[in-house]
């Protein structure tokens, strides 16, 4: 299992000095979440990126149809270059009927942002190619010329695609799916609180889908997320259930304050303790 930290709020200066603390004492992974209206995810992973040598850095999470899929690909691309290939793109569906989410813009439903998420994800390994690609969809078209001018940005490290994690709701087939064809399995439960019990019985249906796909489990991550304390000499039996039930990562993520001094401050004492690592 490898482990990672998500910064509750701060700025890239903050992601910059605590991205190393967290590669410092063994965590595997550094993430930022994405606001509508607020400080760019990106440019905290960019300033990450330039403080890190091993850890992989992320969000957690980007709202993907709320964003252009070639700007997205452009920043994705910009700091796994930056990083040397160590960028992890998680990505939802975004937040529903939450009006802090919807400052600027009417919701168009769920059924509209699967559609673009499904176009965005199509589109992607396209747009980190390099070249040019002709695309025609409900939402997003793209005209294949001869020559791209200006050029695109160049390619990311990973190829390809970078790792692109997926939320899908359990135990909807069709949310289910779109995870399943990806690179990993961001959980979540429909109507539900997620348990291990139920994390383990959408881990088998993914697995019998990438079968049918002719695909393995073999690299495929499952994402399990929740909050250890730093003081906590038992952290690692709260992870230890999601391991046994196919979680090959989990992400540590306090999101009780959002007070930059309070989640600085817890944000250091967590990293410095190290991951709540099952033995």
């Amino acid at each position: 299992m490898r482990y990672g930290f998500v910064m509750a709020y701060g700025d890239a200066r903050d992601a910059a000095e605590l991205a190393p603390l967290a590669e410092a004492n063994g965590w595997d992974g550094f993430f930022v979440w994405e606001s509508i209206w607020g400080i760019d995810a990106w440019v905290m992973l960019g300033a990450a990126a330039m403080t890190t040598e091993r850890i992989r850095l992320g969000t957690m999470l980007t709202p993907l149809p709320r964003r252009k899929p070639w700007d997205v690909a452009g920043q994705v691309s910009t700091v796994d270059n930056l990083s040397g290939g160590r960028v992890i793109l998680s990505v939802g569906l975004g937040v529903t009927g939450d009006d802090r989410f919807w400052l600027f813009e009417q919701d168009p439903g769920r059924k509209v942002r699967a559609e673009l998420m499904d176009e965005s994800l199509e589109m992607l390994p396209f747009l980190w190619r390099d070249e040019p690609f002709e695309f025609a969809g409900k939402h997003y078209q793209a005209k294949k010329v001869a020559e791209l001018n200006p050029p695109a940005p160049p390619p990311p490290v990973q190829q390809p695609r970078v790792p692109t994690w997926v939320v899908g709701g359990w135990p909807r087939p069709k949310s289910m799916r779109r995870s399943a064809l990806q690179d990993g399995w961001l959980p979540a439960a429909v109507g539900a609180e997620l348990t291990p019990e139920l994390l383990t019985q959408g881990v088998e249906w993914i697995r019998k889908e990438r079968a049918e796909h002719g695909l393995t489990m073999d690299g495929y991550d499952v994402v399990a997320e929740g909050t250890t304390a730093a003081d906590d000499a038992k952290a690692a039996e709260a992870v230890r259930p999601w391991a046994d039930a196919g979680a090959t990562w989990w992400i540590d993520a306090d999101w009780s304050s959002m007070d930059r001094a309070v989640t600085r401050q817890n944000a250091e004492r967590r990293l410095a303790a190290g991951p709540p690592r099952v033995d």
